[in-house]
């Protein structure tokens, strides 16, 4: 009895001990089956005051829904504005659920997004409220529309009416009296108007189709016809008993586009001015549009079909007619400039160029006959934080001595001389910035590879913790107790060029075994997988995938967006996947000469979507460095893919077909030794699930043994449905335990 009593109290605490030592191991389960390693999120802030103040949601207790909660900056004092319970429309129960919310310029209203529903990307379209807090009415907008209609619903300048987007009209509604004029009526799936198509959206990030003119007399807006783009048919075989093709406007390399035109609606008259922007509609694109600082003139953006040549058309609103201002031109590609803002009273505007080899911001003047620098130095700006015209600062973040991380800085309009960092030395890694009108705040989130986020106020430009919005604390915690290694981040030099790399070891790591390696790559120009900046649940798999034994690497080839300089981005053009994949290649021969405990036999290599194509590219343009791939959504061929992005880097078709060629992965797929498993989305509307399907067929022609996880109706994200996350990471987690 006694010797069983013992007996079960051991057991005991060796179960105990067990379920102990199981906390310090990463799963699969904890990484997408349980919340255990969420990440808390801050909510929508908004300045209000010129910064003095701020509003943000917050939970409502004991009751349910969100309140909007006002600030104080300066002392923290806080009060409701808005309550929860004030927010439950006639005949309802429960509270709208906040997804969005936009003040009136007055603070008077308030506009809230709910209901919404996804348009490609995004959830572009829903419902929207009015809020007034004067009298307390709650009023829907749009009600005769359908539901979950309405895009981009935005006050006029005077806070009298509020426009939005419904089925591809313009719609005007008073906020007084609720009286709704629809504005335009040739709306289509062909004609687009306030909103844009699928590539539009995609590779411009046009969403939000109409602006406000200053004096809330105008809208100007876009029209695109779709007329000349090919539909794309998806097939849906698994939610009906008969299937169903699903049609997406998509213009393939060498296709033609939507034609884009630019016009001014007048509320009076309801008419339309089209503007005359010059050259052939449908060899142009139109990617940014502003009022250009008052109500009578427009400022817009036009892009040549080759993207290399960026002119800046100032056209008059009542006539139409227009006169080039400014141009930049590039032999390879030139970006959309986002950080255009007038100051200086409309004298001036900020343009950025890479054409003195850096990312700089330039002073233009309003007939472009006058230009200055106004960042200082050899480095690139990633972005424009604030233009503070009252005290003359520009305020950017860059990063001149380290790509992998960003960094607030700032200089004087006036004398671009002395450079100023802002954010403190004593904090490497990854910073961003919401900075207050009057340039005396900023919401400021700071992370690094293995640190979650933390959100602080902080005062500018002493940069000074005010208080925490965000701490991570629970989330911090957890990751204390976890077994893992430091993912450490080094420089390597190949023929006089330093490449970025980051690696993380298991943590019982002995440099004198050998280890398989495993790479994570993109390395094209939409992004860096190098980064010092919370990872997420890639993070977290990684980590995983390192407890398990192996090492984890990944690199940052020519051609990424790293703040690196004009020739570092663009060496790749006309050779994407050439230029790129041998940067990869080189790279890992360096590091395995470098490290002995690299087991060169054992190098496996993944990624999605650019980088799928990257992993292609790796086995096989280099068989005898890579033995295993994980290729996850890949353009396979790159003519397959839409044409403002493929021509963008690689050049006309017309002018470019060899290196169309030499750039698709498939043209090589005669060369794979090692083993690859190909994954795609059935339902993927951006790379098209063609592109496995035409690389299946190649790999069956040259009778190359692979394998192959299809994800019926998912999007490239490859998440919706129940458990999906999950299981595509088990399913790779499986390929590389039984071949890495």
């Amino acid at each position: 009895m006694i010797y069983r009593a013992i007996t079960f109290i051991i057991a005991c605490c060796f179960l105990v001990g067990q379920a102990h030592a199981q906390d310090d191991i990463i799963t699969l389960e904890k990484i997408f089956s349980t919340a255990e390693f969420r990440s808390d999120y801050s909510g929508q802030k908004r300045w209000i005051d010129e910064g003095n103040g701020y509003t943000m949601l917050q939970k409502n207790e004991p009751g349910t829904g969100l309140d909007i909660v006002k600030y104080n900056t300066t002392s923290g004092e806080k009060s409701v504005l808005i309550s929860a319970s004030s927010l439950v429309p006639s005949g309802a129960s429960e509270p709208l659920r906040i997804e969005n919310y936009e003040w009136s310029h007055d603070k008077s209203k308030l506009l809230i997004y709910t209901n919404s529903k996804r348009v490609w990307r995004q959830n572009t379209k829903g419902d929207y409220w009015v809020k007034d807090l004067e009298t307390g009415a709650l009023n829907q907008l749009g009600k005769d529309l359908p539901a979950s209609s309405l895009m981009f619903a935005k006050f006029s300048p005077d806070d009298s009416q509020v426009a939005y987007v419904s089925k591809h009209n313009i719609y005007r509604e008073t906020v007084a009296d609720n009286e709704v004029t629809q504005l335009t009526f040739d709306g289509t799936e062909k004609i687009i108007n306030g909103t844009f198509d699928w590539a539009y959206e995609e590779e411009f990030g046009c969403r939000d189709g109409f602006r406000w003119s200053p004096d809330s007399k105008k809208i100007a807006y876009w029209q695109l016809d779709a007329s000349p783009i090919k539909d794309f048919l998806m097939i849906n075989n698994t939610d009906s008993l008969y299937s169903y093709t699903i049609p997406i406007q998509y213009p393939k390399v060498g296709t033609d586009n939507s034609t884009c035109k630019v016009g001014v609606l007048s509320m009076d008259s309801k008419n339309t001015t089209w503007l005359k922007v010059g050259e052939d509609e449908s060899n142009h694109y139109i990617p940014r549009m502003y009022w250009a600082d008052n109500s009578e003139e427009i400022l817009l953006q036009r892009l040549n079909r080759k993207q290399n040549v960026n002119t800046v058309i100032i056209c008059d609103a009542a006539s139409g007619t227009s006169k080039i201002i400014y141009t930049d031109k590039d032999n390879t590609w030139l970006n959309v400039v986002d950080d255009l803002l007038f100051f200086n009273k409309g004298k001036d505007f900020t343009w950025v160029s890479e054409k003195n080899g850096w990312n700089n911001v330039y002073k233009i003047s309003r007939d472009g006959k006058n230009e200055a620098l106004l960042t200082p130095g050899n480095f690139d700006v990633i972005n424009i934080e604030l233009i503070d015209t009252k005290n003359g600062w520009i305020y950017y973040r860059a990063s001149p001595n380290n790509a992998t991380q960003k960094y607030l800085y700032r200089n004087k309009i006036s004398s671009n001389k002395k450079l100023e960092r802002l954010t403190p030395e004593n904090q490497p890694g990854t910073h961003s910035y919401d900075i207050s009108p009057n340039g005396k705040w900023a919401f400021h989130t700071y992370s690094k590879a293995g640190i979650p986020p933390i959100t602080e106020l902080v005062s500018l430009p002493e940069h000074k913790q005010v208080r925490v919005i965000v701490e991570n604390k629970e989330l911090k915690d957890k990751l204390a107790k976890l077994k893992i290694s430091k993912q450490q981040f080094f420089t390597i030099e190949k023929e006089g060029i330093s490449f970025d790399y980051y690696m993380i070891t298991p943590p019982n790591f002995d440099k004198s075994k050998k280890y398989p390696v495993l790479f994570n790559v993109y390395g094209e120009p939409a992004g860096q997988t190098v980064l010092d900046t919370w990872g997420g649940r890639n993070y977290l798999y990684h980590q995983m995938l390192a407890q398990q034994g192996y090492i984890i690497m990944s690199i940052d080839n020519r051609g990424t967006p790293a703040p690196k300089g004009r020739e570092w981005r663009k060496s790749i053009y006309a050779k994407l996947g050439v230029i790129s994949s041998q940067d990869q290649a080189d790279v890992t021969k360096l590091l395995i000469d470098k490290y002995a405990f690299i087991d060169k036999d054992r190098i496996g290599i993944w990624g999605w979507s650019g980088g799928g194509s990257m992993t292609l590219n790796a086995l096989f343009r280099y068989p005898k460095i890579y033995t295993t791939g994980i290729s996850v959504a890949p353009v396979a061929d790159i003519h397959l893919y839409d044409n403002i992005y493929q021509e963008r880097y690689c050049g006309l078709l017309t002018e470019k077909a060899e290196e169309y060629i030499q750039s698709s992965p498939v043209n090589f797929a005669k060369n794979l030794e090692g083993k690859l498993l190909l994954v795609h989305g059935t339902g993927d509307d951006n790379v098209h699930y063609q592109n496995s399907e035409v690389l299946i067929n190649e790999l069956i022609k040259q009778n190359k043994v692979f394998s192959f996880m299809s994800y019926p109706n998912r999007s490239h994200g490859i998440y919706e449905g129940y458990n999906t996350s999950r299981h595509l990471y088990e399913t790779m987690f499986s390929f590389i335990k039984n071949n890495l």
